[in-house]
């Protein structure tokens, strides 16, 4: 026997729109088996995780400053999927656009001037995009796995960014800390609501960024060019549409919006660079992309959620005492169920028989 997957003539619209409550409701179930099997009660575990994070002022402030990375990354990798182009690696262009952004307070720390935020900016959204420009380069010119490459990336990020924080960009006056200076005040993204919380103008400029990459795929010729060739490359080339321009133009916004967020997260919350600015941002959302079934808009709401299962995770740590990777555990099984349901909406299973070898007579 033999599981094959036949493709269903009509797929359900209804049913595309609920895979992600269904696979959202699994992983809710999932974590409450799993809270058990540690010995936890699981309402009490899953209100801690859900519940409780959004019952006091300052939590609501934390969701956003999280969200906002993840939205950006998920509506920006959002447009590479619908094109058939797998970035993984928006974790390094998140690296590589926080140290592009980084130059000015770190290096010229005295020159206070209000073209430094700006600045920052479109450094940062330059570096991440240059950056995710080289898996699309060996993609399109020597046909290399785009998977492959720009997850190797990340780690390259990593390790630069780890060997500026400990040498040449350490902070001085930093008690040997790896880490580089605090930013000046006139590099900061000012916060939405002084002296009521941490969160700054970056989730606003997230928001706003989803909802202009949401009116380029819905609304332009540039984005019914990205469907096109995401979903046929040959109607593609017939209608003009160049595939290898795609390439570009997909992983570069992509890593844009990644380094955009890179610099929103060490130029607001974190203030500095540290060995370590992302716990997985580039990673889970790859998770906010699929959960918002790859629509810019449904990555706000998806970035939101899985911002919230970070807070929760954090704070089932301290009422709970379990490791903090109880949250990578949930967002993965968001991310098979979500994947298994879209797979089932599209597919149908059958099992098959596997037919006998038959015994050639000797001659």
């Amino acid at each position: 026997m033999r599981i094959e997957l036949i493709k269903r003539g009509t797929p359900s619209a209804a049913m595309r729109y609920l895979s992600p409550v269904i696979g959202l409701t699994l992983a809710v179930i999932t974590g409450a088996i799993m809270f058990a099997i540690m010995g936890k009660d699981p309402a009490t575990a899953l209100y801690v995780y859900f519940i409780e994070p959004l019952t006091e002022a300052w939590s609501v402030h934390e969701l956003l400053i999280k969200a906002a990375p993840l939205i950006l990354m998920g509506a920006g990798l959002s447009v590479c999927y619908l094109s058939n182009n797998w970035n993984i690696g928006a974790e390094g262009q998140f690296i590589v656009g926080a140290l592009a952004g980084s130059i000015f307070p770190v290096l010229f720390t005295d020159f206070d001037s209000v073209i430094v935020l700006p600045s920052m900016v479109i450094f940062a959204m330059l570096g991440g995009a240059l950056y995710a420009g080289i898996p699309a380069l060996l993609k399109a010119k020597f046909n290399t796995n785009e998977i492959l490459t720009s997850l190797m990336l990340v780690y390259v990020a990593e390790r630069l960014l780890d060997w500026l924080v400990r040498g040449p960009w350490r902070n001085p006056g930093g008690m040997n800390f790896p880490e580089s200076v605090r930013f000046p005040e006139f590099a900061r993204i000012p916060q939405l609501i002084p002296a009521d919380g941490r969160a700054n103008w970056g989730f606003i400029a997230s928001v706003i960024v989803a909802i202009a990459i949401w009116v380029m795929l819905s609304r332009t010729l540039k984005g019914f060019e990205v469907k096109v060739i995401g979903t046929s490359p040959r109607a593609g080339r017939f209608a003009g549409f160049s595939a290898t321009n795609m390439i570009f133009f997909s992983f570069m916004l992509a890593g844009a919006c990644a380094g955009l967020a890179g610099i929103i997260e060490v130029a607001g919350a974190s203030g500095q660079l540290r060995p370590i600015i992302s716990p997985g941002y580039g990673f889970t959302a790859i998770i906010v992309a699929f959960l918002g079934r790859l629509n810019p808009i449904g990555a706000i709401i998806a970035g939101l959620v899985l911002a919230l299962t970070y807070l929760g995770g954090e704070a089932a740590q301290i009422s709970l005492q379990i490791s903090d990777k109880a949250t990578r555990v949930f967002q993965g099984a968001l991310l098979l169920y979500v994947l298994a349901c879209d797979t089932l909406i599209l597919y149908r299973i059958r099992l098959a028989r596997t037919p006998r070898a038959t015994m050639e007579p000797a001659e």
